[in-house]
């Protein structure tokens, strides 16, 4: 594995063994030898994709998969959703350039940056744009706005080449421990769970927007690990709180 700081691209639920192909065949025009796969619609490994790959084969072999985004993104500390369709969700958003540059700033500072890539039919859902920090759209035709998965990481990995070249990657964090994608997915699902409790996501039929809001907001957010600890014992406390309120309230009756 090449040992030069660089960001992890992410293919999820990609539907044909060749568009992974090429996509490996993509990252290792640029250097790129760091490739996730979520849930491969045709299974893994596949002949189609060694095939397509020829000599970036060994990223395919080296490949994470995984069933689910949360354990692709367990490590990540910024990440990026590429899109093509306008999205109803409140994120900064990128052209591929500047989005290479900004990644290229996070991991010189130590963070550890994916960038995903959506399945070829329909693309990332909200629900995986949810869990990213920053939206890519790429400044394409509106008549035709469609990219191939191939393309997409190749147009990506090009920006990543030309920003990494002109900033000095040697790894330094000055601001703290950031808290990875685990810890986040932690955090997200302890509120989700404390607040369906309390009855908060109500009435039923908004409950899933709601919820979809709230995980928006925590991939919004640039956490430390520190953040992620008090804001559990926040809610940890909040809910110990009611709880004796509660218990309270039924001894006296």
């Amino acid at each position: 594995m090449n040992s030069r700081p660089q960001p992890t691209f992410v293919l999820v639920r990609p539907q044909m063994g060749e568009n992974i192909g090429a996509a490996a065949r993509a990252m290792w025009n640029f250097g790129l030898d760091r490739m996730r796969i979520v849930a491969p619609r045709d299974g893994w490994p596949n002949q189609k994709a060694v095939a397509m790959a020829s000599g970036a084969g060994r990223l395919l072999d080296e490949a994470m998969l995984t069933d689910d985004l949360p354990g692709a993104l367990e490590d990540a500390t910024y990440v990026f959703a590429t899109t093509a369709r306008p999205r109803d969700i409140t994120k900064p958003v990128f052209a591929p350039e500047r989005a290479m540059q900004v990644a290229a700033e996070k991991i010189a500072a130590g963070e550890k940056v994916a960038v995903l890539f959506g399945p070829e039919r329909a693309g990332l859902e909200n629900d995986d744009v949810a869990r990213a920090n920053a939206i890519i759209t790429v400044p394409v035709n509106p008549e035709f706005f469609s990219l191939n998965l191939a393309q997409c990481v190749l147009l990506t990995g090009y920006e990543w080449q030309r920003a990494s070249t002109d900033y000095e990657m040697e790894v330094n964090d000055p601001r703290g421990d950031w808290a990875n994608g685990e810890e986040v997915e932690a955090l997200a699902r302890h509120y989700e769970e404390k607040l369906d409790d309390a009855g908060f996501f109500w009435p039923e039929a908004k409950a899933p927007n709601m919820k979809l809001n709230l995980r928006n907001l925590w991939s919004r957010m640039p956490l430390t690990r520190a953040d992620v600890q008090t804001l559990h014992g926040l809610l940890r406390q909040m809910a110990r709180k009611r709880q004796n309120i509660t218990d309270e309230g039924s001894e006296g009756s």
